[in-house]
């Protein structure tokens, strides 16, 4: 057989497959006998919706900045992100680029349950008011509401 007969026969083969394919893929109403029981496998995983984030109590605040200045200190989190937060052996904290996202929430996150690479989970050692506390200052670095700004 030649190819260009290998060809037609493949194409006629698929033409008539797809003739008597009146219905579409994986319809089993074509077939014969009782309807398909069908049984529900329970929910799609994943997220379907984005879910409400926590909103920060302290968001502006700046008793808030101060304390949460004074727990970075205390913590010694400038250890790995520096004394005014821009970068150690731990990332610069003053810049715009994140790894984990720059939201109130999504920096509660990553003090609170840490990141791998270095970054220790401190939601077992403070509590979610100081946790905040810090993300207000955080949030505070670079702006003109930051409490002892550097020089």
């Amino acid at each position: 057989m030649t190819m260009r007969e290998m060809v037609v026969v493949i194409a006629a083969a698929a033409f008539g497959a797809l003739v008597a394919c009146s219905h579409p893929p994986g319809d089993l109403a074509a077939s014969s006998g009782p309807p398909p029981v069908r049984t529900p496998v329970g929910p799609v995983p994943g997220v379907t919706e984005n879910p409400p984030r926590p909103q920060n109590p302290y968001s502006s605040n700046a008793g808030a900045m101060s304390e949460g200045r004074t727990l970075f200190v205390r913590m010694n989190c400038s250890g790995c992100h520096g004394g005014r937060a821009g970068g150690g052996m731990g990332p610069s904290l003053r810049d715009p680029d994140w790894l984990f996202g720059n939201s109130d929430a999504q920096i509660f996150s990553s003090i609170a349950e840490g990141r791998s690479h270095g970054m220790p989970a401190w939601g077992t050692k403070l509590t979610d008011d100081q946790i905040w506390k810090l993300v207000t200052y955080v949030k505070s670095l670079r702006t003109p509401d930051e409490p002892q700004p550097p020089s």
